[in-house]
């Protein structure tokens, strides 16, 4: 079996965002190795003094233990459009270290910078985050998504975006789409475009 990974945003020395990590962290291991400890990744997770305040990814691998805890500083990638692919017979309901279905799929993305993922006619993902969708009155994002991401599962908890089974043909009756993940805020990531 694949190693799992659960990439966490270090900001300020603070990791961000973590009791959804915790959750998604603890889930995982209950679910796929019957594992029911919990545990406070806040308090295994050392932070290197050498390590300053800007931004990074804390990168957690683990099985049924925790394997490795890396640190990798951060520079978002520039993604400002999104091409549709067929990905009818992708899974990713778990976030594992390998990622070869969406290397597959990122072949097809032509000139555009990521792809969004169609499955059985809705829109999921991208390759690397959940997507949020504004139609001139509230965010929406797709109750088809392939991995429910932690910032995602937050901002629904917090009621700033709502659940929407989405299609490709609805995709007109948006004014505006962003990728989020835990690295990228709803707040302060860029908007992009999406070619059909």
């Amino acid at each position: 079996m694949y190693r799992l990974v659960e990439s966490i945003k270090l900001q300020n020395r603070k990791l961000q965002n973590i009791e959804w990590h915790n959750k998604r962290f603890n889930e995982t291991r209950n679910q796929l190795f019957g594992i029911n400890e919990e545990v406070d990744l806040e308090q295994l997770i050392a932070v290197p003094d050498s390590l300053l305040n800007d931004v990074y990814k804390c990168r957690v691998l683990y099985g049924k233990q925790i394997e490795a805890v890396e640190f990798q500083l951060y520079t978002p990638k520039n993604v400002s459009t999104l091409q549709l692919v067929e990905g009818n017979d992708i899974a990713y309901a778990y976030k594992y270290e390998n990622r070869f279905a969406f290397d597959r799929l990122m072949t097809m993305k032509g000139y555009a910078d990521d792809i969004l993922i169609v499955r059985d006619d809705h829109i999921t993902d991208t390759s690397y985050s959940n997507i949020v969708f504004f139609d001139g009155k509230k965010w929406m994002t797709p109750d088809t998504f392939l991995l429910n991401g932690t910032q995602r599962q937050r901002l629904l908890a917090e009621g700033i975006i709502t659940e929407a089974k989405i299609s490709p043909s609805e995709l007109k009756n948006f004014t505006a789409a962003k990728p989020i993940n835990a690295m990228l805020d709803f707040e302060t990531t860029s908007l992009v475009s999406i070619f059909y």
